[in-house]
């Protein structure tokens, strides 16, 4: 553990380089007001099962009177700063990178949850002005950065209800900028019955007419909270997936991720496993998260194009219904299948900044040179 502590800062410091070393009464306090991605659970997940190169630090805020009124996670990483990339130059890096493998690949400062959204990135006691502990925050990350020589500050993610916590990065000199945007689907509805009901005649035959055909295939589904001994078959499914993503390739999993979510996490975990005449052919994993149902990722055992995968986002949709979820997170990319089942796309906005005062004003334009996201038009699939 390190303290660090600014003579005019409102708030003091402790940063941790595990998440077995942050006291629990300190997090636990103050993570049950956010997202189960801000729980020390879903960190200590992260940290102990060896994605990407990621080197995770927590940071607990204390007032003057030594109270902990806010926390955040943030890691340095390796990340390729074109990652959101338009397609002609994403095949251009490619034919570099076969001879320059880490070429605008750079290890950052990452604030946020690693693997799926919170936004905003850190949780605070409501007593506590949101303005001091972007202030503080900001300080810690400055510091780690220029200790460790880490070019870039990225603090991701911040959707439409946290933009004056971003508006506070601005004020400090970071750039705000465009990530992949994440979809949502409201579920007002008691069964799946009434959902297939509210849709368009278009959507609805769409959906009903796709169901039979891989009903009449032999595809069928089931969902199970305990998945640990799947763990290497799912994440082998999952590998597929990724090495066959054309649109946003980040995170490397492990089966260690697989199995801690299901042992570490219990009922809050879920996997639908699909099954073609009884052979498992792929899988979509589900984090429950309050009302809110998170679809973190899918795998399949061969990628194809066969249909597969809008039969799992339909049942990923239909099974959030019976669960009673009152929202459901489908994230990021295909988001033309996402939308033809409701769900809205909401944008999702970050902030950086590089290190060094003289470099920083170019690194908001380079940034949005080199990457771009797309804004699809909403649809209107509901009566």
């Amino acid at each position: 553990m390190s303290t660090i502590k600014e003579k005019n800062a409102p708030l003091d410091a402790e940063v941790y380089r595990r998440i077995a070393d942050v006291p629990p009464e300190h997090w636990d306090a103050l993570a049950v007001r956010g997202s189960v991605g801000l729980s020390r659970a879903f960190w200590a997940i992260m940290e102990a099962s060896r994605i990407n190169d990621f080197d995770f630090r927590y940071v607990v805020f204390h007032d003057a009177q030594r109270r902990p009124v806010a926390l955040a996670g943030f890691y340095s990483v390796t990340t390729d700063i074109a990652i959101f990339a338009p397609a002609p130059l994403r095949a251009a890096l490619g034919v570099v990178r076969r001879v320059l493998p880490n070429f605008f690949k750079l290890r950052m400062i990452e604030c946020g949850t690693p693997i799926t959204i919170t936004s905003p990135p850190f949780v605070h006691d409501p007593a506590i002005d949101p303005e001091d502990v972007v202030d503080a925050l900001d300080r810690v990350l400055r510091r780690t950065a220029r200790a460790e020589g880490q070019f870039l500050i990225v603090v991701r993610d911040f959707e439409p209800d946290a933009a004056d916590v971003q508006a506070s990065f601005l004020r400090r000199g970071y750039h705000g900028t465009d990530s992949l945007p994440n979809t949502y689907l409201d579920l007002p509805w008691r069964d799946p019955e009434e959902y297939v009901a509210a849709l368009r005649s278009y959507y609805r035959s769409k959906l009903v007419k796709h169901r039979k055909r891989n009903a009449a295939a032999g595809v069928t589904h089931t969902v199970v909270d305990d998945f640990a001994d799947l763990a290497d078959e799912l994440c082998a499914q999952w590998m597929v997936v990724h090495e066959s993503a054309s649109e946003f390739q980040r995170e490397v999993l492990t089966p260690d991720f697989y199995r801690r979510l299901s042992r570490d996490l219990g009922p809050l975990s879920k996997v639908i496993l699909f099954h073609r005449h009884g052979e498992r052919v792929g899988h979509a994993l589900l984090l429950r998260d309050g009302d809110m149902l998170r679809w973190l990722y899918v795998g399949r055992k061969v990628a194809a194009h066969d249909g597969l995968y809008l039969y799992v986002a339909q049942t990923v949709v239909l099974t959030a219904i019976e669960l009673g979820a009152r929202r459901l997170e489908m994230g990021l990319t295909t988001y033309a299948i996402k939308q033809d089942l409701g769900a809205e796309v909401v944008p999702i906005k970050l902030a950086l900044r590089a290190n060094r005062g003289w470099i920083n004003p170019f690194v908001g334009l380079g940034y949005k040179l080199l990457n771009r996201v797309p804004a699809p038009a909403p649809r209107a699939v509901f009566k």
